[in-house]
């Protein structure tokens, strides 16, 4: 009776998993940057109603280093509304716990 044996790589598995939070932590605070723009503008993306506030037009992309690595944000661009959000302070590029840990 041959007994299987499975090897696993620690440093891939860690790997992965690092790779799996750096793009949830991504894709969830591209997520809250565009509900916040819904919430300035008063409307949905291409939605049409009377109290519409602004008008998007576009979005740039900006870096940010987090715990989980450096991740991309698609900022929303916005005419007629200022765009000044509360999930990221202005001109910052790191978090601030990453900036503790430089210190």
């Amino acid at each position: 009776m041959s007994e299987k044996i499975v090897q696993l790589n620690e440093e891939v598995i860690k790997g992965q998993l690092k790779e799996l939070v750096r793009g949830s932590v991504e894709e969830t605070l591209n997520a809250l940057l565009e509900q916040e723009a819904e919430k300035l503008t008063q409307a949905a993306r291409y939605e049409r109603n009377e109290a519409r506030q602004g008008y998007r037009s576009g979005h740039y992309s900006r870096n940010l280093t987090t715990t989980s690595g450096d991740v991309t944000l698609h900022v929303p661009r916005l005419k007629g509304v200022s765009f000044e959000t509360a999930i990221i302070e202005r001109y910052r590029r790191r978090e601030s716990s990453v900036e503790e840990a430089l210190i």
